[in-house]
């Protein structure tokens, strides 16, 4: 397979050396984008040099993206660009170690045979290290919040270590999700769910960030908290004709 990882970034130069090294010996044939957003910590310029000090990380490729910022926006243009260039699966992380890279492989084992693999903390097998309680129960109530309003049948629909097919994003029509920040998870899920893609989830431990700051803001979690309510009163559906052959082609490969 021919199989791309894509990183957001934003000020993350304590945490991509490690984590890039990682990932190249885990997946020493995938590539790798790093979608910075124009650190002022310098973490493009680190990434940059350490991706031409050697061979291993030739198909690693750091990306300064001008423009509006944000999660969403990042993975929407890399996503766009990895579809472009004709990736088979296209993996999506964090960057600040949260997201252990050994769990790439069951990652792609699992994408198979489905068109989204999620890893997941809540499902059997999945579960959260260095959080404190209250953070584990605003995790919790944040998956029960969109469940109850969004009606989204994946157990961790706020989860950022997923794979994708390539048809997967096609047919979920990535160039016009609205997102800005953490709900673009949500809103991928929905989407995905309304395509007829077929998901799974598999368990991963996540553990907190040791290095650098959240980036969650106060206009992020009023978006979180709006965002299943838009969900539901309008949910996405599909506009181009080229959908419903990628959906007849998931069907008949699942059935």
């Amino acid at each position: 397979m021919n199989v791309v990882v894509i990183i957001p970034t934003y000020n993350e130069s304590e945490n991509i050396v490690s984590l890039t090294k990682r990932i190249s010996s885990v997946l020493p044939e995938a590539h790798l984008l790093l979608m910075d957003d124009n650190s002022p910590d310098g973490t493009a310029d680190i990434a940059t040099k350490l991706f031409s000090s050697d061979s291993q990380f030739k198909n690693f490729q750091a990306v300064r993206r001008e423009g509006r910022r944000g999660l969403g926006r990042s993975y929407c243009d890399g996503f766009q660009r990895a579809l472009s260039a004709g990736y088979d699966r296209i993996i999506q992380m964090d960057a600040d170690l949260s997201h252990n890279p050994s769990y790439l492989p069951l990652l792609l084992e699992a994408s198979a045979a489905a068109d989204l693999v999620i890893g997941s903390r809540y499902c059997p097998g999945g579960g959260v290290r260095n959080w404190s309680a209250h953070r584990v129960w605003l995790s919790k109530f944040a998956n029960w919040y969109v469940h109850k309003i969004a009606g989204i049948p994946v157990m961790d629909v706020t989860a950022g270590y997923r794979c994708w097919t390539s048809r997967a994003l096609k047919a979920v029509q990535v160039q016009t999700v609205t997102s800005e920040g953490y709900s673009f998870q949500v809103e991928m899920s929905h989407r995905a769910t309304r395509a007829g893609m077929k998901i799974s989830e598999v368990p991963i431990v996540f553990t907190d960030r040791e290095f650098g700051k959240s980036k969650i803001s106060r206009s992020v979690l009023l978006e979180s908290a709006l965002m299943p309510w838009k969900l539901r009163l309008n949910p996405w559906s599909p506009s181009t004709a080229s959908y419903a052959s990628i959906v007849e082609k998931t069907r008949e490969e699942h059935r």
